[in-house]
């Protein structure tokens, strides 16, 4: 079971991906809000994946798919108001929430 990665009044939730499909995603993640107008639902959607061209990890957004004209486009379900930056910082607490995961897995096989 993977643990939570609580922060102020969200605990973001890590599923991992154990059948590597489709590949390169490493796992799924919710954002649980357990406090405020939110307290009690849950955001879900994210990915998180092994970059493809380099070292690190990508954490993929909610998005709604649709076709315009046989196009496929993808529509932001989460998007900053104002700061532009406000996407980096939950990007930043769902990887934080996977290192988190890795290091309680790699103890867990140490031991």
């Amino acid at each position: 079971m993977a643990p939570d990665h609580v922060v102020s009044d969200l605990t973001v939730k890590v599923i991992p991906n154990d059948r590597n499909n489709p590949p390169g995603k490493l796992a799924d993640a919710e954002l649980h809000f357990t406090a405020g107008p939110l307290a009690g639902l849950k955001l879900i959607g994210f990915g998180i994946w092994e970059r493809r061209m380099s070292a690190g990890r990508n954490v993929t957004f909610p998005a709604r798919q649709y076709s315009v004209n046989g196009e496929r486009r993808s529509f932001a379900l989460l998007r900053p108001i104002v700061d532009a930056t406000a996407q980096d910082r939950i990007r930043d607490l769902v990887l934080e929430a996977f290192a988190a995961y890795e290091a309680q897995a790699d103890q867990a096989v140490q031991s």
